[in-house]
């Protein structure tokens, strides 16, 4: 199993956050870390640029989105500046990509939020004539009518596909190279993620799918362990929000994001994480949750749990 680190822009000090972001790629390549992962947020840094500036400072880390939401951006321009990426990493590029939510679709940007699993389907298959080899990329389908030629790399370029429900399985292991997941514990993932996705690829002749499992973690002190759940909860419970993570939940055993971490001393993380991999993650895309008072002492604990991961 692969173990990559999820890093982001920090909010706020805006003349640092580049130089934030490219110092986290560094020290995810000096600790050894397979992947860094990087979310499109809403409101913040474009996570491509951040890849391709990732990109120019690191030489052997694999570097993906997590994920790219589909809506606003035409599939010709992703393929474009996925490509464009893809070309400044050197081959070390993944695209993940998904139909986001309807918060951030409809009522953000004012745009349709109707079949997602459908549009992704349709947006998958323009991505992978784009990426097919440079030349004319001819697609039609129900969502999309495309006649146009791309020249920018011939860099293979993996797709990820965030992908909850049956459908959107469905294409990810006939279409994509994986899913990339967030809010899925182990029963979810052994029971519905990996069955559905492996018969889908199997089906379409397609190699095993990586499975990229999204996981809080937290390396803290015997007793401090309930006191982290119920932070991780706080800061990343927006997500529960969402009715497609909502059906997911009832998929597994967790009820919330923080029964999904792994908390506790070293031992209890290297427990928790190879738990995932048991049930067919075949990567972890781990998400530091830092513990402490202050901003000192959050750092320090970002800092421990980093170094302890990449050592597992």
């Amino acid at each position: 199993m692969r173990i990559g680190l999820q890093l982001g822009p920090e909010r706020g000090r805006y003349p640092e956050k580049v130089a934030k972001l490219l110092e986290g790629a560094r020290r995810a390549e000096e600790l050894g870390y397979h992947s860094v992962w990087v979310p499109q947020l809403p409101d913040d840094f474009d996570a491509l640029t951040a890849i391709a500036l990732m990109g120019q400072v690191t030489e052997q880390v694999e570097l993906g989105t997590a994920v790219m939401p589909i809506q606003s951006r035409h599939p010709v321009a992703m393929a474009q500046q996925a490509l464009s990426t893809q070309a400044a990493c050197s081959g070390r590029f993944v695209l993940g990509l998904g139909p986001s939510h309807h918060w951030i679709v409809s009522d953000m940007l004012g745009l349709p939020y109707e079949k997602p699993a459908g549009h992704v389907r349709a947006y998958v298959e323009v991505l992978r004539a784009a990426f097919a080899g440079p030349g004319p990329v001819d697609v039609e389908n129900d969502w999309y009518t495309v006649h146009n030629p791309l020249d920018v790399t011939d860099l293979p370029t993996p797709i990820l596909v965030a992908a909850l429900g049956p459908a959107m399985l469905r294409t990810a292991g006939e279409l994509a190279d994986g899913t990339i997941l967030w809010m899925a514990d182990e029963k979810a993932i052994a029971e519905h993620i990996v069955p559905r996705i492996t018969e889908a690829a199997t089906g379409a002749g397609r190699p095993a799918p990586r499975v990229v499992a999204g996981v809080p973690v937290t390396l803290c002190s015997p007793g401090e362990e309930d006191d982290v759940r119920a932070w991780t909860n706080r800061a990343l419970a927006h997500a529960e929000y969402s009715p497609n993570y909502q059906t997911l939940l009832e998929r597994g055993d967790a009820s919330d994001v923080g029964d999904m971490a792994a908390v506790g001393d070293e031992a209890a993380i290297a427990a928790r994480l190879a738990s995932y991999r048991d049930a067919g993650a075949t990567d972890i895309a781990v998400r530091v949750v830092p513990w402490g008072k202050s901003r000192d002492e959050r750092i320090a604990s970002r800092d421990r749990t980093e170094s302890l991961v990449a050592t597992l």
